[in-house]
């Protein structure tokens, strides 16, 4: 077996051990949690707590996929970084903020305002860390950082969305004397006002993390992530104290922190994108310099519209299998190019060049089968 392979077959071994074992303790916390919401009201109001709090969840998953274009994730990491932070990281946040409560004698507002977000950004940035530790070959830089760190954010607030709005319907929230009113309020303050709260707060994580992956300074790479919590905690921090504390008015913060934050993080994801059309483009020109593919081809992998075109034709032309194909030979090209890239930062993983084999090897083997718009179709 080649080195190539044989690199292949660790990651995929890793990558299967990631997948058992984050499953596993989805399972674990999903059972007690399940648990939580069964007992936090009747069923035709969790039933209706449900439903309200799913609302949000598509536009805003459909957003970070939108973002995550040019290389998407493995949809099973997305899916786990969904259930981690809707079973996982809530579960772990209710545990530990009791006992932290204990602990520390805060109740009440000051839980809210302190413990709570520093808890809670811990236990869903440790999906981010765990991805760093054991899956770092699938993040790439600050955007992915900022979608595995969405995803969890988004399981998290369905979740707690579900206790928010059943307490609220059942007037144990602290809105109002429950009813169709309390319901309402609470759906438009964390459904349709905030929806993205803890998907932003996260966010800072995930940008730590996603500076750490290519930082070539070890203090960095230990020191971003730890920054991005930090930054993270005190985001959530002082979200929690405008609706305990007021600040002037839950409005006033919303307009000043809220808005700004999100058109902040929302602008560095949307750079980070166009940015990486432009890292794709010179990654791969310089590994067309070394024969490792046609350069004539990196149009057709680095620009998403010329990309479809591609698909579409050699559906056109060969069908599904033409299709697939294309597919193959356009995601073997940008992971070369990501990976390129890191080589020419100066940040190459270990396994850089078992991988770069690897990918190679797969670009030759389908470059023959397949033609761009423009070019004859090969004879199968």
């Amino acid at each position: 077996m080649g080195a190539g392979a044989r690199a292949s077959a660790h990651r995929r071994r890793s990558g299967a051990v990631f997948t058992v074992i984050v499953s596993i303790v989805v399972v674990l916390a999903a059972l007690p949690m399940l648990l939580i919401i069964a007992f936090s009201g009747a069923p035709s109001t969790l039933i209706l707590a449900t439903i309200l709090a799913a609302l949000p969840v598509v536009p805003l998953v459909g957003c970070y996929l939108w973002l995550d274009r040019y290389e998407p994730e493995p949809h099973t990491l997305l899916a786990l970084g969904l259930l981690w932070g809707a079973f996982v990281a809530c579960f772990a946040a209710v545990v530990l903020e009791g006992v932290g409560g204990v602990v520390t004698g805060l109740t009440g507002d000051a839980t809210s305002a302190i413990l709570a977000p520093a808890i809670e950004e811990a236990c869903k940035g440790a999906f981010l860390v765990a991805l760093l530790w054991w899956r770092r070959d699938e993040l790439d830089g600050v955007l992915d950082g900022i979608v595995y760190a969405g995803m969890v954010g988004i399981g998290f607030a369905f979740t707690e969305n579900i206790l928010y709005l059943a307490a609220a319907y059942d007037g144990t929230g602290g809105i109002g004397p429950g009813g169709t009113d309390a319901l309402t309020q609470t759906f438009v303050i964390r459904c349709l006002a905030s929806p993205f709260a803890h998907p932003l707060f996260t966010a800072f994580t995930g940008v730590g993390v996603g500076i750490a992956v290519g930082a070539r300074s070890g203090g960095v790479r230990l020191f971003a992530p730890l920054a991005g919590y930090a930054c993270a905690v005190i985001a959530h921090s002082i979200w929690n104290s405008s609706t305990v504390y007021g600040f002037g008015s839950f409005v006033v913060v919303y307009v000043v922190l809220m808005i700004p934050a999100l058109c902040a993080v929302g602008g560095l994801a949307l750079w980070a994108r166009s940015s990486e059309r432009r890292m794709l483009e010179r990654s791969l020109v310089d590994a067309a310099r070394h024969g490792l593919l046609p350069e004539t081809d990196i149009p057709w992998v680095v620009d998403l519209g010329a990309r479809r075109h591609a698909r579409s034709y050699a559906k056109m032309r060969g069908g599904a299998t033409g299709e697939r194909a294309m597919r193959d030979y356009q995601q073997a090209a940008i992971e070369l190019g990501y990976l390129h890239s890191r080589y020419l930062r100066g940040t190459p993983p270990p396994d850089y060049a078992a991988r770069g084999q690897e990918y190679v090897a797969r670009i030759g083997s389908v470059r023959p089968t397949i033609a761009f718009p423009g070019q004859v179709v090969p004879t199968r």
